[in-house]
């Protein structure tokens, strides 16, 4: 087992609704009409999995080996989700059920390219800001605020702060719901910021700051680039780690979760920062090998 230090992981609980589609959004989408889109996919499967952003990373990290901490609001279709999340070696002492309202729900459609239309209903989501980390009995090590209830991540990240947590700062889909200062503010003091190259230039749209401008509020920016692997930007220096090559491509959702899971464990355990991302690589490629962010198990178990 890898370290027994106390993680974190806050953020979605869902189910994940994900559909494949066998041709390319771009071939479906005038570019002229953008301003009125009336688009209808023929879709090639449709299959519900459990997700979530925070319960994926909670996943992950009891694959390899830590039994970190869920921390989330789920409603009162939770009962079998949690005995999986249970048996897999995630505690969910901290995972609270809404009994008026059902579990956040995804709709996520993929094309041959990996592009990514989705949908996101809160449901019991949005009850996230009701819960505070003042209330967290487990000594903790390290807290991810990944996408949730917008007015909760801010919430925790000024916990974080006044109760001395260190804490990765993870919008994500969420950063729509903020303002420049609302992710300058949640940004600011985290150990690390992670976001794919989309998310960051939806950062640098709403605060004016590129990926490297956040070095002012954070020691650590990770931009994942799916199949071209990561850049990682510290004050010191910035370099790239490759993807790595899966036995064959089942459905990406969920490798970004992974690949959190993969780097913030190596990093808790004293690695390196590019072997740490070497590690979260690995981790992500188990995932997209496998159909849906839960689907893989045996073979992350070898990275222990």
């Amino acid at each position: 087992m890898i370290g027994r230090m106390a993680i974190v992981a806050t953020g979605s609980i869902a189910f994940d609704h994900i559909m494949t589609f066998r041709d390319h959004f771009k071939n479906h989408i005038l570019p002229e009409k953008v301003h009125m889109i009336s688009v209808s996919f023929l879709l090639d499967s449709l299959d519900r999995r459990r997700g979530g952003c925070a319960a994926n990373i909670s996943y992950n990290l009891a694959l390899l080996g830590h039994r970190p901490l869920l921390f989330g609001t789920a409603g009162r279709d939770f009962g079998e989700y949690r005995a999986s999340l249970d048996k897999a070696g995630v505690d969910t002492t901290y995972a609270a059920v809404i009994e008026e309202e059902l579990t956040a729900s995804a709709f996520i459609t993929t094309d041959l390219a990996d592009n990514q239309i989705i949908g996101f209903y809160p449901g019991a989501m949005g009850h996230a800001h009701n819960l505070s980390l003042e209330d967290v009995r487990s000594p903790i090590d390290v807290v991810v605020i990944s996408p949730n209830d917008p007015p909760a991540m801010l919430k925790y990240a000024d916990e974080c702060r006044r109760l001395g947590h260190a804490f990765i700062f993870d919008p994500g889909q969420s950063i729509p719901a903020f303002s420049g200062d609302d992710l300058t503010g949640a940004a600011r003091g985290a150990n690390l910021v992670i976001g794919n190259d989309y998310e960051l230039e939806l950062v640098r749209s709403k605060t004016g700051m590129s990926p490297g401008d956040l070095l002012e509020l954070t020691p650590l920016v990770v931009q994942t680039l799916g199949e071209k692997g990561s850049h990682l930007i510290a004050r010191e220096r910035e370099f790239a780690v490759p993807a790595i090559k899966p036995r064959r491509i089942a459905d990406p959702t969920g490798a970004g979760d992974a690949f959190r899971a993969g780097l913030l464990l190596a990093l808790q355990a004293g690695v390196e920062i590019e072997t740490a991302a070497k590690v979260g690589t690995l981790a992500a490629t188990y995932c997209v090998e496998a159909s849906g962010p839960q689907g893989h198990s045996a073979r992350s178990r070898r990275m222990r």
